[in-house]
C-alpha cells in the first residue's frame, strides 16, 4: 500500500469521529446519557490514535489536499464541547439560569480557545485548559457533586482556558509520559466502565475517574513548578 493511500486512510479514520459525534448527539436528544458518553469515549479513543498515525504517515506531505488539523478541530469541537454542554444543560444537573450560563460560557469560551494559535506550548502541552468538557461533564455525571460545585468548576475551567497554566497532552508531552499515557488510558477505561453501568453511584470506576482526573488536571501545572532537572533526579 502506497504512502498516499495510507495517509488518506488516516484522514478517513479521523473523519469517523463525525459519525460518532452524531451517534452521541442522537443518544443525548433521547436522554440516553450512558450511550451518549459511550460514543464520546469511543470518539476520544479515535482522537487519541489519529494524531500518532497522522505523524507516522506524514499526512501533510502524502495527502495535503485534506487539512487534518482542521478536520480534527471540527470533530473535537463537537465531541469535546458542543455535545457535553448540551448534556449538562438538558440532564438537569444545572437547572434554570445556571444551565444557561454554563452552556454560554462553555461554547463561547471554547470556540475562542480553539482558534488561538498559542494553545500549544513548545513541548506540545496545552497552554490553558484545553476545553476537554467531555471529560469534565462525564465526571460530573458520575459524581453528581451538586449544582454550586458544578457551576464553580465550569467557571474556573473556562477562565483557566485563557491562562498560562499548563495541561499535559496525553501522547505528545514527553516529560512524565511514562505516567501520563497510562493515566490517560486508565481514564478512558474508567470513563467507559462508568458509562456502561449508567453511572451507578456504587461503581468502583468513579474512584478511578477521580484519581486519573486529578493527575491529568494538575500534572502540567506541577511540571511548571518543579524544574525539569530536579524532576529527573527525583525520578
Amino acid at each position: 500500500m502506497s504512502l498516499r493511500i495510507q495517509a488518506l486512510l488516516v484522514h478517513l479514520f479521523t473523519a469517523t469521529g463525525a459519525v460518532l459525534a452524531m451517534l452521541a448527539m442522537l443518544a443525548a436528544v433521547d436522554g440516553k446519557w450512558d450511550m451518549m458518553f459511550l460514543w464520546l469515549v469511543v470518539a476520544l479513543f479515535v482522537d487519541g490514535l489519529d494524531g500518532p498515525l497522522a505523524r507516522r504517515y506524514d499526512v501533510k506531505q502524502n495527502w495535503p489536499t485534506y487539512d487534518g488539523v482542521l478536520l480534527d478541530l471540527i470533530i473535537d469541537y463537537l465531541t469535546y464541547v458542543f455535545i457535553p454542554a448540551f448534556a449538562l444543560f438538558k440532564s438537569g444537573l444545572l437547572p434554570g439560569w445556571t444551565g444557561w450560563l454554563a452552556i454560554i460560557v462553555i461554547t463561547y469560551g471554547s470556540v475562542v480557545y480553539f482558534v488561538d494559535t498559542r494553545m500549544k506550548t513548545k513541548d506540545y502541552s496545552f497552554a490553558g485548559f484545553p476545553a476537554c468538557w467531555n471529560m469534565v461533564v462525564l465526571v460530573m455525571f458520575a459524581l453528581k457533586p451538586g449544582e454550586g460545585i458544578i457551576l464553580a468548576f465550569v467557571i474556573a475551567l473556562t477562565i483557566a482556558m485563557f491562562t498560562n497554566l499548563k495541561f499535559v497532552h496525553p501522547t505528545r508531552t514527553q516529560r512524565w509520559r511514562e505516567i501520563t499515557l497510562p493515566m490517560s488510558l486508565a481514564w478512558t477505561f474508567f470513563a467507559g466502565w462508568a458509562a456502561w453501568v449508567d453511572f451507578h453511584p456504587a461503581s468502583w470506576a468513579h474512584w478511578g475517574l477521580v484519581l486519573t482526573s486529578l493527575y491529568l488536571t494538575f500534572a502540567g501545572i506541577a511540571q511548571q513548578i518543579i524544574p525539569e532537572r530536579s524532576a529527573r533526579r527525583i525520578s
